[in-house]
């Protein structure tokens, strides 16, 4: 425990860079549960699709789209998802799953959903990426 203490007081610079990395990480993961609502885990996800078919939107472009994405997802671009909302059904009680690459502009997006009458819509934390990261089927039809 001494050797630590002896490091920070050597090198404070280090510690409140240190210190400001673990508070800014700590501010986002704040900023995004009030903002985009709670962020489904990826074993979250899969109980989500097991459990209760929901509506998966990819909200990458459509090149990204093509490439891979989960199984029996809708391709609606953050942007034109207003446009778009019509593809989504009627069924306004189904819930939403969405993801994009990272999981960095899905809030945005249950956000919009969420304004257009959608009860549930969750994001996908860590995006397509975390998903392939956990060894889970895409498909590129």
């Amino acid at each position: 425990m001494q050797l630590y203490l002896d490091f920070v007081l050597a090198h404070p610079l280090l510690f409140a860079a240190l210190a400001g990395v673990v508070l800014l990480i700590i501010a986002n993961e704040v900023h995004g549960n009030l903002t985009g609502g709670k962020r489904l885990s990826i074993p979250e996800a899969v109980r989500l699709i097991n459990d209760r078919e929901p509506l998966i939107v990819d909200v990458r472009a459509v090149a990204d789209f093509k490439r891979s994405h989960l199984l029996n997802a809708l391709n609606i671009p953050l942007a034109k998802i207003d446009e778009r909302v019509t593809e989504l059904g009627r069924d306004k009680a189904r819930p939403i799953l969405i993801y994009d690459a990272l999981g960095s502009s899905v809030g945005e997006a249950a956000d919009k959903l969420k304004k257009l009458g959608y009860a549930e819509a969750y994001p996908l934390r860590g995006g397509i990426n975390s998903w392939l990261g956990a060894s889970l089927p895409v498909t590129a039809k």
